[in-house]
């Protein structure tokens, strides 16, 4: 199983303005191919700005307080945002959070088409995403 990170979540209450600070400040460019991806029907239909740096993605979204509401998940990650990895086993490391008695939200193909998506807290309260894109 390998995991690599894969982008970091910001929540914002202004999506626009802090596109516009990671864009012109830190050089960041639009990731396109994303916003086609989007479901936007599952519980979370805010505006979300995708961008890059090359190498990692950065999600900016709309702060939701109630996401875990309605889709009867306990982990909202587009509440203060996350940090997320890929791997290419999501089954396999749900075993590993199983095994270390880690409870997570498993959103399965919630909020980008073909992305099995979970969602868990680290010790501080911070939230981890990891997916596996299905083939």
């Amino acid at each position: 199983m390998k995991l690599k990170l894969h982008h970091v979540n910001f929540c914002s209450t202004n999506v626009p303005a802090l596109e516009e600070f990671y864009r012109s400040v830190l050089d960041l460019t639009p990731e396109p191919s994303l916003s086609a991806a989007r479901v936007t029907s599952q519980g979370y239909g805010g505006h979300v700005a995708f961008l890059e740096d090359g190498t990692t993605q950065f999600h900016l979204a709309e702060r939701d307080l109630g996401v875990g509401f309605r889709t009867g998940q306990a982990v909202n990650p587009v509440d203060r945002g996350h940090i997320a990895f890929r791997t290419d086993d999501i089954a396999a490391f749900k075993k590993r959070l199983d095994e270390k008695g880690i409870p997570y939200s498993d959103y399965g193909s919630w909020a980008m088409n073909g992305w099995h998506q979970i969602f868990f807290y680290d010790p501080d309260g911070n939230v981890i995403e990891v997916h596996q894109v299905n083939e």
